[in-house]
């Protein structure tokens, strides 16, 4: 929940820098969460099709969330 939650923040947010900060911390959670990604694979939670599916969307949302912090 913390990707939207910052996403959401920085739109509210009144300067480009505060906006981009905002998103920079969003993009540090989508991380995490590929990092959570990994740890439910290893301990079984997802099958391996899943964790990749899951890491490709991740790999999107990093991507997207690193143009809006410019």
């Amino acid at each position: 929940m913390s990707v939207p939650l910052n996403i959401a923040e920085g739109s509210g947010k009144p300067s480009p820098a505060d906006r981009a900060h905002a998103h920079a911390i969003a993009r540090g959670s989508a991380m995490e969460g590929g990092a959570l990604v990994d740890v439910c694979a290893l301990a079984g939670y997802l099958t391996p099709a899943d964790a990749r599916s899951a890491n490709a969307l991740l790999v999107r949302i990093v991507a997207m969330l690193g143009e809006m912090c410019r």
